[in-house]
C-alpha cells in the first residue's frame, strides 16, 4: 500500500508522535547516501526510530550505487511504499518498506523488526530486478550506513572481541579509541564470517553515556567500517565486502542484516548485558516457543582402544558400550556426541584414508555401523538422552562418492602453491545451485529421520571464498557468494523447519562462523579448535572475550582438576573425560557435573570481566569474571591464578549488586561464608589463592537489607 494509506493505518498516539519528532526528539540531517540522526537525551521508542528513518522523502539508514550514482542523491525520487505487517512474535514490531525505481523497475526492499523492550531495531534489504531487461549495475551496497551525532562531545570507544585464529587470542576482548578522522576498517578472512581479526559484534561507546551495538548478519565476507567524525559524531556503515552485479530481469538478491541495539547507562557493560538479554530473547533457536538451551554433551573415547587414533576405530557395539558405561557411574550427559568418522571409507588405513580425506562420502561405514546409526541412537534414547552427529557437507574431496556422482554441483578454485597440498584435493559443494540446495537438505534430513539424530553438528573446514571469487560470472562480482549464503540460511531454516525440536551445532574449524545470522540459527559449542592444544588458560580466555556478546556457545573438557575444569565452562560443554582410564577419578568427574550443574543457569545472566581488557593471553596473570542474575541479586565469580602469576591475590570490584544490601558469600570449595555490604564488594572485593594455577568459585547471595 501506498505511504498515505500506511499512515492511516498509525494509531492517533502515533501521528501525534510523528508530526511533534524535531521538536521532542530527533533532528535528521541529510548528506550525500547518508542519515545522521541527532540523538536525544534519552534513546526514543522503536516505532518512533522506525517510522522516521524509513519515512517517505526521507534517505533511509543504507545506501548502494547505481550505475556510479550514490543512492542519497535518487532515492528520494523513487516510488515508495510502506506496510506494517504481522510481526509474528511477542515484543516484535515489523514493517516492509518499498523504493522502486520509476522507470527500470529496480526495486529495494527493507523489512524491518523493532524490538521495543531491548531498544532494538534489525533490517535486511532485498534487490529486485522487476524489468525485461537487465539491470544497471549494482554496487557498493551498504545495508547499514549511518551517522550517529550524540549530545555530548568527548571520545568515541570501539570494545569488539577477535575472531579465531586457532590460537590463544581466539575471541580476545579488544578495547579501542576511535580516532577523529580515521576509518576503523573490519572485515574477517577467508569467508568466514568470525575468522580472523573480528568477530561481527562492535559496541560503539559514545561521550553522553550512550552507546549502540551493532551486529552484522553474513555468513561470509562483510565489512564494516566505523568513524569517529568529530567530537560527538560517529560513522556506522557495513556490507558485503565484494559485490558489484547487475541482476537478470526478475532476479532478486539479498544483503546482509544489521542489527542495531541502543543504549544508555554507566558505561559500556550495561550496553553488553542488555545486548547479551536482546540475543536471548528474540536471536536465539526457540523449542515450543522458548529460548533453546544448549546441551551438556558427552562424547565416545576415539582414540580407546590403541592403537585407534583420533575419529577412527569407532563401532556401533564400542559406542554403545561407552553409553551404558556413562550411564553406570552416573555421568550421563544430556547429549552423547558423535563426533567424525563414521561415514564410510574414514577408517580406511591401509590405504592411508581417514575422515579428512573421505568427506564427500555420506554414507554409514556399514563395516563398524552394521545397521547404520540407529541402534546406538535407540540405546541413547532409552537412556533419557539426545543424540548429536557431526556432518560436513560442505567440503567434499575429490574422488568422494558426491564428486563423482555430482560434479556439477562442485564449485573448484585455482590451485594453491604445492599441486599435492591438502587443500587442492578439496572442492566446495554449491549450496548456491537452488538444486544441489533442495537435493541436500532432503538428503540430510532424511539421514537425520532414518539414524534417529537429534541434534546436527555442521563442521566446515574450507574456506569458501576463492571458490566464490573463482566462479563468479562476468560482470558478477559477488553473485556466486549471494548465492552460497542464501542456499546455507535456506538448508538450515528447512532442517529447523522439519525437525522442531533440533539444534544445530555451528562449527567452522572451531567457531570461525558466527554471526548475527547464524547466531539465531545455532550455536557454536566447539567454539575453537585451538582446544586441541588443551592450554587451559586460552579457553579461559575465550570465555572471557565471548562472554561479552554472546551467553550460549561451548568448548571442551578434557582432565577433572579444578583448574582444568572452570577454564572450560560456560553455558554449554562437552566433556571427553576418559571412563576407560584406570587413573581416572570418577568421583572427581561427578564432582564436576555437579558443579557445573549448578553454575551454568548464571551463564545466561549478566555478565562482567573483571580483571579488564589488556592482554588475557598471559601466563602472569589472573583472570577473573562475574555472572550476576538481577531477578534475585545473585550471582557467581570465577577466578583464576595462573601458572606464573606471582600474586597470591587481587583486589576486583564487584558490578550489577545492591549497595543497601548485605550479601552472604560463600566458597564451596572450602566451605567458608562471609558476609560483606554490597558497598563493599562494589568498591573492593579481595580474591586469594595460596598457589599458582589454581582456581576459586564464589557463590553470593543476598541476606539483608541495610537500613538507612
Amino acid at each position: 500500500m501506498k505511504n498515505k494509506q500506511f499512515n492511516s493505518t498509525l494509531s492517533l498516539s502515533s501521528r501525534k508522535i510523528r508530526t511533534s519528532l524535531i521538536l521532542m526528539f530527533l533532528s535528521i540531517l541529510y548528506a550525500a547516501g547518508q542519515t545522521t540522526l541527532s540523538m536525544p537525551r534519552h534513546l526514543p521508542p522503536v516505532e518512533q526510530w522506525i517510522e522516521t528513518h524509513f519515512a517517505e522523502n526521507k534517505i533511509p539508514p543504507f545506501s548502494f550505487h547505481l550505475d556510479g550514482e550514490a543512492s542519497g542523491s535518487f532515492i528520494k525520487q523513487w516510488e515508495y511504499t510502506a506496510e506494517k505487517q504481522p510481526a509474528g512474535e511477542p515484543g516484535v514490531v515489523k514493517y516492509k518498506f518499498t523504493y522502486t525505481h520509476p522507470a527500470n523497475k529496480l526495486t529495494v526492499t527493507c523489512t524491518v523488526k523493532g524490538y521495543p523492550l531491548y531498544h532494538a531495531v534489525e533490517w535486511v534489504l532485498h534487490f529486485t530486478n522487476e524489468n525485461t531487461a537487465d539491470s544497471p549495475i549494482i554496487e557498493n551496497v551498504n545495508a547499514c550506513n549511518l551517522s550517529l551525532q550524540y549530545p555530548a562531545k568527548g571520545n568515541f570507544n570501539l570494545h569488539y572481541s577477535e575472531g579465531s585464529h586457532i590460537t590463544r587470542y581466539d575471541f580476545h576482548p579488544r578495547s579501542v579509541r576511535l580516532i577523529q578522522g580515521e576509518a576503523k576498517q573490519m572485515s574477517p578472512e577467508g569467508g568466514r564470517s568470525s575468522q580472523g581479526n573480528y568477530l561481527p559484534f562492535f559496541n560503539i561507546e559514545s561521550p553522553a553515556g550512550q552507546g549502540v551495538v551493532l551486529s552484522v548478519g553474513w555468513t561470509g565476507t562483510w565489512q564494516a567500517t566505523l568513524k569517529a567524525e568529530n567530537e560527538n559524531t560517529v560513522t556506522l556503515t557495513a556490507g558485503m565486502k565484494r559485490m558489484q552485479t547487475f541482476l537478470y530481469p526478475g532476479e532478486t538478491i539479498r544483503t546482509p542484516s544489521i542489527s542495531l541495539l541502543f543504549w544508555e547507562g554507566k558505561d559500556r557493560m550495561d550496553g553488553h548485558n542488555q545486548f547479551r538479554r536482546f540475543v536471548l530473547a528474540h536471536n536465539t533457536r526457540k523449542i515450543n516457543g522458548n529460548p533453546a538451551r544448549y546441551p551438556l554433551s558427552g562424547g565416545f573415547n576415539y582414540r580407546d582402544p590403541a592403537p585407534c587414533g583420533e575419529y577412527s576405530c569407532i563401532t556401533a557395539d564400542y559406542a554403545i558400550a561407552m553409553v551404558k558405561r556413562y550411564i553406570q557411574f552416573g555421568l550421563k550427559p544430556e547429549v552423547f556426541w558423535l563426533d567424525a568418522g563414521w561415514h564410510t571409507d574414514a577408517s580406511d588405513f591401509e590405504h592411508g584414508k581417514s575422515w579428512a580425506t573421505t568427506t564427500g562420502n555420506w554414507t554409514v561405514d556399514t563395516l563398524r555401523f552394521p545397521e547404520g546409526l540407529r541402534p546406538v541412537a535407540d540405546v541413547i534414547h532409552q537412556a533419557g538422552a539426545k543424540f548429536m552427529v557431526w556432518f560436513e557437507p560442505e567440503r567434499v574431496v575429490k574422488g568422494t562418492q558426491w564428486a563423482v556422482e555430482f560434479p556439477e554441483w562442485m564449485l573448484e578454485k585455482p590451485l594453491q602453491g604445492d599441486p599435492n597440498r591438502e587443500d587442492n584435493t578439496w572442492l566446495l559443494f554449491d549450496l548456491g545451485n537452488p538444486e544441489a540446495c533442495r537435493w541436500l537438505s532432503e538428503y540430510i534430513g532424511d539421514m537425520l529421520e532414518e539414524n534417529g539424530i537429534d541434534y546436527y553438528r555442521q563442521d566446515c573446514n574450507i574456506e569458501p571464498a576463492l571458490y566464490w571469487e573463482a566462479n563468479d560470472e562476468p560482470v558478477r562480482t559477488g553473485m556466486k557468494e549471494i548465492r552460497y549464503v542464501e542456499g546455507l540460511y535456506r538448508f538450515w531454516d528447512y532442517l529447523l523447519e522439519r525437525f522442531p525440536n533440533l539444534l544445530i551445532d555451528n562449527c567452522a574449524s572451531g567457531g570461525r562462523r558466527i554471526d548475527w545470522e547464524t547466531t539465531g540459527r545455532s550455536a557454536p559449542l566447539w567454539r575453537s579448535d585451538y582446544y586441541h592444544h588443551y592450554d587451559t588458560d586460552g579457553l579461559q580466555s575465550q570465555t572471557y572475550g565471548l562472554e561479552l556478546f554472546l551467553p550460549i556457545h561451548g568448548t571442551g573438557s578434557l582432565h577433572t582438576d579444578r583448574y582444568s575444569f572452570r577454564s572450560s565452562m560456560s553455558s554449554a560443554l562437552i566433556y571427553n573425560w576418559k571412563v576407560t582410564d584406570p587413573q581416572a577419578s570418577i568421583p572427581e568427574m561427578q564432582s564436576c557435573l555437579k558443579e557445573f550443574h549448578a553454575v551454568r543457569p548464571y551463564y545466561y545472566e549478566d555478565y562482567y570481566p573483571l580483571t579488564g581488557t589488556g592482554d588475557i593471553t598471559r601466563s602472569d596473570i589472573w583472570l577473573a569474571y562475574q555472572l550476576h542474575r538481577p531477578s534475585d541479586d545473585s550471582g557467581i565469580v570465577v577466578a583464576f591464578r595462573r601458572p606464573q602469576s606471582g600474586e597470591k591475590e587481587i583486589n576486583v570490584s564487584l558490578r550489577g549488586i545492591s549497595t543497601r544490601k548485605e550479601y552472604e558469600i560463600t566458597n564451596p570449595d572450602t566451605g567458608e561464608t562471609i558476609r560483606l555490604t554490597g558497598k563493599e564488594l562494589a568498591e573492593k572485593m579481595t580474591l586469594r589463592l595460596e598457589q599458582p594455577r589454581s582456581s576459586l568459585l564464589l557463590k553470593y547471595k543476598p541476606v539483608n537489607t541495610i537500613q538507612k
